[in-house]
């Protein structure tokens, strides 16, 4: 192998580092989505919908950039979104929040905090699990989650999903707008899914 002149040896060392140095605390993890089908599944995806959201949000960016990004999911899935609830066919209820990973020990694995305290998004909803997901300075800082239910004329439960995803507070998916994108993006991937099924997507399937 040829060997670099010494001249640039340093600076091909100072660009290293400097990529290195940007890379460092930035971690993306994929998109866990569970769903649940109904027995009616041929009532998805067609006629008026409306969204929902059941709990308080006074974050009204999330709130915009959620209800914008799971209306325009249903609309390409085939749905009208109206304002109405009283014309709509069918109500999507919206659910989501961004909570603090805590890790057990120093150096040790981090896990998602259990409970129902207010996430940074003012839902007052809590993850409410707790899977471990690996740890280290590099490692994921907070898990943003989002739930939707889609439920027919009657209340009754059509379709039911949830997506989180772990990151640290550098990614790029730390942005509420991505967030909002991704998440709803992975949770309507392959719509309806399989009654009870639970999958993995990596952000760059969703590209």
């Amino acid at each position: 192998m040829m060997a670099l002149p010494r001249i640039v040896r340093p600076a091909l060392v100072l660009a290293l580092a400097g990529t290195l140095s940007a890379c460092a605390g930035t971690y993306t993890g994929p998109v866990e989505v569970t769903r649940f089908v109904s027995e009616q599944p041929a009532m998805l995806g067609q006629g008026t919908i409306t969204l929902e959201f059941p709990d308080e949000l006074r974050n009204t960016g999330a709130r915009d950039a959620f209800a914008s990004a799971v209306s325009s999911e249903l609309e390409a899935l085939g749905y009208t979104v109206v304002m109405d609830t009283a014309s709509a066919g069918q109500i999507a209820t919206i659910r989501t929040s961004r909570n603090p990973i805590e890790a057990a020990d120093r150096g040790g694995p981090v896990s998602v905090g259990v409970g129902g305290g207010t996430g940074s998004f003012g839902s007052g909803v809590g993850v409410g699990v707790g899977i471990n997901l690996g740890g280290g300075d590099r490692g994921p800082r907070v898990v943003t989650e989002l739930s939707v239910r889609i439920s027919g004329p009657g209340g009754e439960s059509l379709w039911e999903g949830r997506a989180q995803q772990p990151i640290s507070i550098k990614s790029p998916y730390a942005d509420v707008d991505a967030s909002a994108r991704t998440l709803t993006a992975a949770l309507f991937k392959d719509f309806p899914g399989g009654n009870g099924e639970t999958v993995s997507i990596d952000v760059d399937e969703l590209r």
